[in-house]
């Protein structure tokens, strides 16, 4: 798990600018994790080598600044509780106010790093002025200009420095699935129903945050880690700041899980939410099984449960090989199924091919069918391999890389889960140089 570092301070100090200057310093960032929060308030950072995750605590508060004055010792406390270190910004040209101090009189109190930084100090008179800073209490600090970037390095080096080395807690490496989507779809309900009768289950854990739970489960002779995710709920909804931490765990289960069973109620549909959500476990490259629950509740047609799943697959394209299982928690029904499925997705996503099954199946197929020319150029793969990934990744070794576009590279897609039966299971085609 990465570190998490959380930047707290009052409104307009800068802290939102800071953030994406960090998250955006990369060009790997994983979409800085968007999907719950269109304005990204939480995304991720490296600096020399080290991961981090990133906390913008700021843009959880509307209001007045009276009603700030009230959340803001809640913020922090929430951050202070989440984080591994915190870097508090404030201003040096409106110098210390009252609500700095109040701040900092949280900050003394705690045992994690703190560091102060001292934004918009961008000339030596500034840097004068940023002295008074001292006086709240909080040792060194640091002056930046988050809007150019200076000083920056210096105050990631002391972060970096300062951050603990994460243990990889899992003495026991288990799958680990973890159960998302919109509050009220089912989730708890599901995981209640699997649970309830069942004599298979071994053991409570309490997961790493008080709100996504892991429970071992062991079924069809196969051991894993069920994770219950706090309901992903849209930005607007996201009021109280609890919940914002609820949200930031259901995106840290997506990303420490290797399977997201993604559960909406029928009633409501497949809405742009719960498309948030399966955008969000797809650019991670986790297995998906999408279950429709509340099943029981719908009005039946001939057709309805086709024309739902055409929907689906309209609104996931061009991602459509996935899993879709209509249940109903409450009425138990084909609740093993969907886990059946996700155990299948499972072992989709962590197959291997070997190398001369995979040449011996692709190469007729290029021979066969072979890329455009592009410019008069002709493009010839030689050779296909998996590279060793935790998720099926395939180099496809040619002359041209350059030349050879998405449409083509979609259809090798396609053709490897064809023949190698990747449902579930997000793949990456890359073109590399004989």
């Amino acid at each position: 798990m990465s570190n998490i570092v959380a930047i707290v301070g009052r409104p307009n100090v800068g802290k939102s600018t800071f953030f994406n200057r960090l998250i955006q310093r990369r060009e790997a960032i994983v979409d800085s994790v968007s999907g719950v929060t269109r304005d990204r308030h939480y995304g991720k950072s490296d600096w020399n080598g080290k991961e981090f995750s990133l906390i913008d605590t700021g843009g959880y508060i509307v209001g007045s600044d009276d009603e700030f004055e009230a959340e803001i010792d809640k913020q922090v406390e929430l951050a202070i509780d989440e984080a591994d270190a915190i870097i508090f910004m404030v201003d040096v040209d409106s110098g210390i106010t009252p609500m700095d101090e109040d701040v900092a009189k949280l900050l003394r109190k705690v045992k994690k790093p703190v560091f102060l930084a001292v934004n918009k100090v961008d000339n030596s008179a500034r840097q004068a002025d940023a002295v008074e800073f001292y006086s709240l209490g909080l040792g060194e600090y640091y002056t930046i200009a988050g809007i150019n970037g200076s000083g920056t390095g210096e105050l990631l080096d002391a972060l970096i420095e300062a951050l603990p080395e994460k243990e990889e807690v899992e003495e026991v490496n288990l799958p680990r699935f973890a159960v998302v989507g919109r509050p009220n779809a089912g989730k708890s309900s599901f995981i209640n129903a699997l649970i309830g009768e069942d004599r298979y289950i071994v053991t409570d854990i309490a997961g790493t945050t008080r709100d996504a739970i892991d429970t071992k489960y062991n079924r069809f002779g196969f051991e894993f880690n069920l994770v219950d995710t706090a309901g992903i709920r849209r930005k607007t909804k996201v009021k109280e700041d609890l919940e914002f931490y609820s949200v930031m765990r259901s995106v840290r289960a997506i990303e420490h899980s290797d399977v997201c069973i993604l559960i909406f109620d029928a009633t409501r549909g497949f809405d742009g939410q719960v498309q948030n959500i399966f955008w969000l476990a797809q650019r991670n490259r986790k297995g998906i099984v999408i279950l429709v629950n509340k099943w029981d509740l719908m009005e039946k047609e001939t057709n309805t449960m086709k024309e739902i799943e055409a929907n689906i697959r309209r609104e996931i394209e061009p991602f459509t090989d996935v899993p879709i299982v209509f249940i109903s928690v409450l009425n138990k029904q084909r609740i093993y199924k969907a886990i059946e499925t996700a155990v299948e997705v499972y072992k989709n996503r962590s197959k291997k091919i070997k190398t001369s099954e995979l040449n011996d199946t692709m190469l007729p197929i290029i021979e066969h069918y072979s890329p455009p020319a592009y410019k008069g150029k002709f493009v010839k793969i030689k050779f296909v391999t998996q590279l060793p990934t935790p998720q099926p990744q395939f180099a496809f070794f040619c002359n041209l890389p350059q030349y050879v576009k998405d449409p083509y590279k979609r259809f090798l897609e396609n053709k490897l889960r064809e023949k190698f039966d990747f449902n579930g299971v997000p793949i990456s085609v890359y073109m590399r140089k004989k």
